[in-house]
């Protein structure tokens, strides 16, 4: 059940899909699993970290995040980093994490909605460009010109060939970014089938939660496997030196933070950097995590 005076949102279609359309093997998990089991069975972790270490670890990060704030405003630097990943595999709460202490002058977050009329006539990655940091600014792409190579293939939303001029040109405008100066850092989350259920059945009961509920998150819950393949070849074609793929499984919403944020840090060339590596276990080049 829902709050009262609440409705589920699309007409209860997530608890739907979960009772009469989810892989059975998927709601055994769920129904099966305590609240701090992990539920992806090759997840090297079996239950979620225990809140006191995460607290003292992210109190460390997040001090280490003001440091590369002050590198940043002092030294000019511009910095995106690009949030892609499942739906529900956490981008929102990582890129929470990362911000929370930053100068909102100097970090901000940028989740464009669905182009509109006049967009839809531009050269696509031309409504991003305006976004881009200026000297001194740290820009989170939540979800990027990547929407082409995943979510737009597979509901339709663009063409083959309209995909394919993607592919080839982004090699190109993240060079571009790169020689230009800017410290672009492109970050995947994955997530495990049924903890991306799990985490959407919450959503649905949850009216504080609502907001982040969407019909294509509705209609991609049937859409599994088009999502696994447009991701694996939009990974294995745009991982490249100049712009690498850093992948992070989500399955523990804790660990995946503590790990994304030291990918952000060990990305940049920091003074004095004395942060330790993420944990390989759960993050890498998409090839190590499995994921091509």
């Amino acid at each position: 059940m829902t709050e009262p005076g609440f409705d589920k949102p699309f007409d209860g279609a997530i608890s739907a899909f979960y009772k009469d359309d989810a892989p059975k093997a998927i709601r055994k998990a769920i129904k099966e699993g305590d609240k701090d089991d992990i539920l992806e069975p090759d997840y090297p972790y079996r239950t979620e970290m225990d809140r006191d270490g995460y607290e003292d670890q992210m109190r460390d990060l997040q001090i280490a995040l003001m440091r590369m704030q002050l590198w940043v405003q002092q030294s000019g630097a511009r910095v995106a980093v690009v949030f892609e990943g499942r739906d529900a595999a956490g981008k929102g709460g990582t890129i929470k994490r990362l911000r929370e202490n930053l100068n909102p002058r100097v970090a901000r977050v940028v989740a464009l909605s669905k182009p509109s009329d006049v967009e839809q006539t531009q050269w696509y990655f031309q409504r991003y460009i305006q976004h881009l940091p200026a000297a001194g600014q740290i820009v989170f792409f939540d979800r990027s010109w990547y929407n082409r190579g995943v979510v737009e293939k597979v509901f339709g939303f663009c063409s083959d060939a309209e995909r394919e001029v993607f592919f080839n040109q982004v090699g190109a405008f993240e060079t571009m970014l790169r020689d230009d100066g800017i410290h672009l850092i492109k970050i995947w989350l994955n997530v495990g089938r049924a903890e991306q259920l799990r985490r959407f059945l919450k959503r649905e009961k949850d009216p504080l939660k609502h907001w982040k509920l969407s019909s294509i998150d509705v209609k991609g819950l049937a859409k599994w496997d088009a999502y696994t393949d447009a991701i694996q070849e939009t990974l294995r074609r745009t991982h490249m030196p100049s712009a690498p793929w850093v992948v992070v499984r989500s399955d523990d919403k804790k660990r995946a933070r503590l790990a994304t944020i030291r990918a952000v840090l060990s990305a940049l060339p920091l003074p004095k950097s004395t942060t330790e590596n993420a944990d390989p276990a759960i993050c890498g080049a998409p090839r190590d995590m499995g994921l091509v």
